[in-house]
């Protein structure tokens, strides 16, 4: 411990600085003012074109910078009690802090071109990250996560092609012309990949293989978020194309629907959380597709408060068990593990919902905008169904880690929290509960989107309480409704609609293999004996001829006197 806890103090101090002066400067001049600034720095200009890096600074670059370095500073407190026997601390704390420096650099580039920076830092520090541990799960989920991104990347370079007819690559203008509609769709398809949108999605439960305090950060504010925040800021261009919406928000639900029926037939802890997020994520999506991307940004920046206090509760716990993490073995933590038992009982609460906590601001919001917009039934029907079911697989974590009963080991086995670990879950739990709140208070254009009908508040009333029929269920019919209900059915929506088969498999079986395939056959078969070997044989046969032409031999020139000759007469005759 005393080795270990120098490179997270140094880091927590400088994400508290930076926190401290975009938290004070941007937050007093530009949230309560409402402007909006851009500096651009013009690095070189070559062949009549300027190179410069434009930086968008407004209110939510300002609060979402100040939300990644919140919870990287309370990430980095928990790291010093949870990597306490990790040898090399110093390079992981190196790791996070390249992963939070590209978080901030894709948030406050508006240039598409530029922004591939941040974009590409966050593919390849999440790579090192997740291959942390160095086992073959580890890599197996190294390998998903950077294949699914690179798919991502090479959409966004596409899409940047496509921009050449403009000459501009900001981001937030609108483009109307024969190609906005394709570069919308790379953009909305790139961003579905970094935010796990099906079909996309099986990297992200495989991702749980890196350390805890990596996975918060990641689940909560930023790599997966970063297709979330690229669509909200493209979307000025989005709603010139209609049909890209429209597409946008049929997936993001039907994400949202397969995450939390998964997360309902899940025993794993970080794996519930892991497909909690996913669900959300598909919510955001679909609050964007179906046209409020100032509600998806307010619903990000709570999300990012309870899913960050979830995950260091649940790692906290994992810690303090020695590593486990299986739901059916753990229980009567609220016995063991006050504290974070208590932590993580908010934290789901929050993301049921629960009046006048963080989830509950956004949360309402985004069920009235659904209401009083202009949805179809069966989305509205799919939204209040993924949002019944958040509460659903919020309990299952209460009830199987919390109040269930313990079938694990004797009391041994178990530590205790140390004071990193509660200063950090502790400045986290504050957000979750007053974090909303302060933003809507402070946010303006976030009071009023909407008003519904009666009818409607208490549907939405109904459908935010609806999942305590699971507590019933799980103490009273769970034996049942698995005989009779489930079977196949539970099979199916436990393994996240076999998603694992169409995007895991695709890409690191089928696309590994013929990869493999085209390598042998194409790079070292024939396209080699037509390109770079048949050229140097056709060469050195050439060069071959030469020299024996030179040789200096009274034959040999005879006889190529003599097939010249023959060769004459042959052009006269044929002329």
């Amino acid at each position: 411990m005393k080795k270990n806890w120098k490179s997270p103090c140094y880091a927590l101090f400088f994400f508290f600085e930076f926190q401290f002066f975009c938290g004070y400067l941007g937050f007093m001049w530009l949230v309560l003012q409402g402007t909006v600034m851009m500096v651009e720095w013009q690095f070189f200009s070559l062949c009549s074109k300027d190179w410069s890096v434009p930086i968008i600074i407004d209110h939510v670059s300002i609060l979402f910078s100040c939300f990644v370095c919140l919870i990287s500073s309370s990430v980095s407190l928990f790291s010093v009690s949870y990597m306490e026997g990790e040898v090399f601390m110093r390079r992981f704390m190196l790791l996070i802090m390249a992963f939070v420096g590209s978080m901030n650099l894709l948030i406050f580039v508006p240039s598409l071109i530029t922004i591939l920076l941040g974009w590409d830092g966050l593919g390849i520090v999440s790579f090192a990250l997740v291959i942390y541990y160095q086992n073959k799960k580890s890599l197996a989920a190294g390998m998903l996560t950077v294949l699914a991104n690179r798919i991502g990347d090479a959409l966004l370079i596409l899409g940047i092609c496509f921009l050449v007819n403009w000459g501009e690559w900001r981001i937030g203008y609108g483009m109307t012309g024969s190609f906005s509609l394709v570069i919308c769709f790379l953009v909305v398809i790139g961003a579905m990949t970094k935010s796990a949108q099906i079909p996309f999605s099986a990297w992200l439960p495989a991702a749980m293989a890196a350390p805890t305090p990596v996975s918060a950060l990641v689940h909560s504010s930023t790599l997966v978020t970063a297709g979330v925040y690229l669509v909200i800021r493209f979307y000025s261009t989005l709603v010139e194309t209609q049909e890209v919406l429209w597409f946008l928000s049929k997936i993001g639900a039907l994400t949202l629907l397969m995450a939390g029926l998964s997360a309902c037939f899940e025993t794993d802890l970080k794996k519930i959380i892991a497909l909690s997020t996913l669900s959300q994520l598909g919510l955001m999506m679909f609050t964007v597709g179906v046209g409020f991307p100032i509600i998806a940004v307010f619903h990000l920046f709570t999300h990012a408060l309870f899913k960050a206090l979830l995950f260091l509760c649940a790692g906290s716990i994992i810690h303090s068990t020695l590593d486990t993490q299986d739901g059916r073995i753990l229980g009567s933590l609220n016995y063991l593990l006050p504290f974070s038992s208590s932590c993580l009982v908010l934290s789901s609460v929050a993301l049921c919902g629960m009046p006048f906590l963080s989830g509950f601001y956004s949360k309402d919001l985004i069920l009235e905008g659904t209401f009083s917009g202009f949805s179809g039934v069966l989305e509205v029907f799919v939204m209040l169904m993924g949002a019944g079911l958040s509460l659903v697989y919020s309990l299952r974590i209460v009830l199987m880690g919390v109040f269930g009963q313990n079938y694990g080991s004797t009391l041994l086995v178990y530590g205790v929290e140390s004071g990193y670990m509660v200063v950090s879950i502790l400045v986290l739990s504050i957000g979750a509960i007053m974090g909303g709140w302060l933003l809507q208070s402070v946010w303006v254009s976030v009071n009023g989107f909407s008003l519904v009908g009666v009818s409607g508040k208490m549907i939405i009333m109904v459908v935010t309480f609806l999942g305590l029929l699971y507590s019933l269920v799980n103490f009273f019919l769970v034996k049942s409704l698995k005989k009779k209900s489930f079977g196949k059915l539970g099979r199916f929506l436990s393994s996240m609609w076999f998603m694992n088969l169409v995007s895991g498999s695709f890409l690191a079986g089928i696309g590994l293999k013929w990869g493999k395939l085209m390598h042998l056959h194409l790079d070292m078969g024939w396209m080699e004996i037509l390109g770079g070997q048949g050229v140097f044989k056709v060469l050195e046969d050439g060069i071959s001829l030469s020299y024996l032409t030179q040789k200096g031999s009274l034959l040999v020139y005879t006889r190529i006197f003599l097939i010249l000759l023959v060769v004459f007469l042959g052009g006269i005759l044929l002329m």
